[in-house]
């Protein structure tokens, strides 16, 4: 049978209810990704239009639907009130230390930060921000961490390349007492 691209995207993207990777996609429809690119693109321009409750994001290589952030207070009311709790500064510490620095081992995250960082990372791990992605082939092996496509929606970013630039961090002063910048990368 012969469908709109656009519509079986819309679609199979309702029935997975999570991301779809753009090369799944591509196969399952029997499409380029260009053309699914493009399927996406004509959803979000439809959506709009016409004022709709949907959209598509990019979420790296994967589309997910979702609803729209203009109604996002009324999606809201229907959800139990629940508390949300914020990231400590610890953890929000953490989260950087693995976003721009990924794969990252536990090691590295605890020699950026200059202490113990083994109660954020199993907060950030619980919360579904990052996730261990392998292990270093290195003495013991130890555990990679990365972030998520949860970190990706929680601070609204289609992908890593969309972080701030690290502003450099004063340390010490040089013999002239000048304040020094050092990059963090």
């Amino acid at each position: 049978m012969n469908f709109d691209p656009a519509s079986l995207l819309e679609s199979i993207l309702f029935a997975a209810g999570d991301s779809v990777p753009k090369d799944q996609l591509a196969e399952i429809m029997e499409l380029s990704e260009e053309a699914v690119d493009q399927a996406a693109d004509k959803l979000n321009r439809e959506y709009k239009e016409r004022g709709r409750g949907l959209m598509v994001i990019l979420l790296e290589d994967s589309y997910q639907l979702c609803t729209s952030e203009t109604f996002y207070p009324y999606i809201q009311k229907l959800k139990e009130p629940k508390r949300r709790q914020n990231l400590s500064p610890a953890a929000l510490e953490t989260l950087a230390v693995v976003a721009y620095h990924q794969p990252v081992t536990r090691s590295s995250i605890e020699f950026i930060r200059g202490v113990n960082s083994d109660g954020p990372v199993n907060k950030l791990i619980e919360r579904g921000l990052i996730e261990e992605h392998g292990r270093l082939d290195a003495p013991g092996r130890p555990i990679l961490y990365v972030t998520t496509q949860e970190f990706l929606r929680s601070f609204g970013l289609s992908s890593l390349s969309g972080l701030p630039d690290p502003e450099p961090v004063r340390i010490n002063e040089d013999e002239n007492g000048e304040n020094m910048d050092i990059s963090l990368d």
